[in-house]
């Protein structure tokens, strides 16, 4: 079969390390990039590939494009995106997906309006690992669930770009703690209840303490990009036993323990870390087959991941008024 051709809009360390795996997957091909900075995109397009474009929209309908990757700051998803899909194009944009709820709606009857693919780059919905832990859920390996925690700390704000600017949507909530924020959705729905506190500086959020209430249990997530405490780590606990997963959002493994000498451990393809190309081939393998939107990550729930975002930012006081 054919390489899979993309477009990239954005071309930042992200963007370098997905096109690595794409490149040597043999199973894709970089056609066109667009940045900003003219001169970062041709030195991108020379290390992996295509064509450097000096706006969006040359590279966009650039002869060949399949599809769209966008991977910018946050704040720029939703314009590029939007281009892309009045321009005739796939989109595959990450995570966060648009800043607001009320963005990925537009985005999202837009796609509808002009029978086109839309989704959102988030790996852990492609995860093998996190698959696995869906399973264990699905199959009640558990049985009755007492608790769940995550954490996700990591100190980011000792440097420079896009996670310490407001302009730029930075800080805490969409870049980090949007993750177990997804993982606990993708288990268990939207919570019935949604209580959170956060620390607010310079126009950024430094972090947050959420709880999700489910009918018979709570879901405790805390985030941080102001210290490493609790680090990444989650533990899902039931009367059957724990499954426990130390980076979650990345990692290839995850643990189910069902007591002090009985366990299984999953190691997807056998790596550390997972793989982008998980994402990748399954959105190209969807655009060919025709798909509008991804079976592993429905328009649906990327909507309401975004709709539980804005109400954490509205209780915690977190308001994007600089934005570019």
């Amino acid at each position: 079969m054919n390489k899979f051709r993309w477009c990239f809009i954005g071309c930042g360390s992200l963007a370098k390390t997905v096109a690595s795996q794409l490149n040597k997957s043999g199973r894709h091909e970089i056609v066109s990039c667009y940045t900003r900075n003219y001169e970062k995109g041709v030195a991108f397009a020379e290390k992996f590939g295509g064509k450097a474009y000096d706006t969006p929209k040359k590279a966009i309908t650039a002869d060949s494009v399949d599809g769209v990757y966008i991977v910018t700051p946050h704040n720029a998803h939703y314009r590029y995106a939007k281009q892309a899909l009045q321009l005739g194009k796939p989109v595959f944009c990450e995570k966060a997906f648009t800043v607001t709820a009320k963005e990925t709606d537009e985005l999202i009857t837009l796609a509808k309006e002009k029978d086109l693919y839309l989704c959102e780059a988030m790996w852990t919905w492609f995860s093998p690992s996190a698959n696995q832990t869906k399973k264990w859920i699905d199959e009640n390996k558990l049985g009755k669930i007492h608790s769940a925690d995550f954490t996700y700390h990591i100190r980011t704000i000792d440097g420079k770009g896009r996670h310490t600017d407001p302009k730029r949507a930075g800080g805490a909530l969409l870049d980090i703690t949007i993750y177990p924020i997804t993982y606990a959705y993708r288990l268990w729905g939207v919570p019935q209840k949604i209580e959170s506190r956060g620390v607010i500086k310079d126009g950024i959020d430094l972090g947050e303490d959420i709880v999700f209430t489910y009918p018979d249990f709570k879901v405790n997530i805390s985030a941080s990009i102001a210290d490493f405490k609790g680090f990444e780590k989650m533990s899902i606990k039931g009367e059957n036993g724990e499954i426990k997963a130390t980076l979650y959002h990345a990692t290839n493994g995850v643990t189910y323990k069902k007591s002090l000498f009985r366990k299984e451990t999953f190691k997807g393809n056998g790596s550390k870390m997972n793989s982008y190309l998980d994402e990748f081939d399954c959105v190209a393998k969807e655009i060919r087959e025709g798909l509008k939107e991804s079976r592993m990550v429905t328009l649906k729930h990327t909507s309401d991941v975004m709709h539980i975002l804005d109400q954490i930012r509205t209780q915690i006081g977190l308001y994007y008024t600089e934005l570019e």
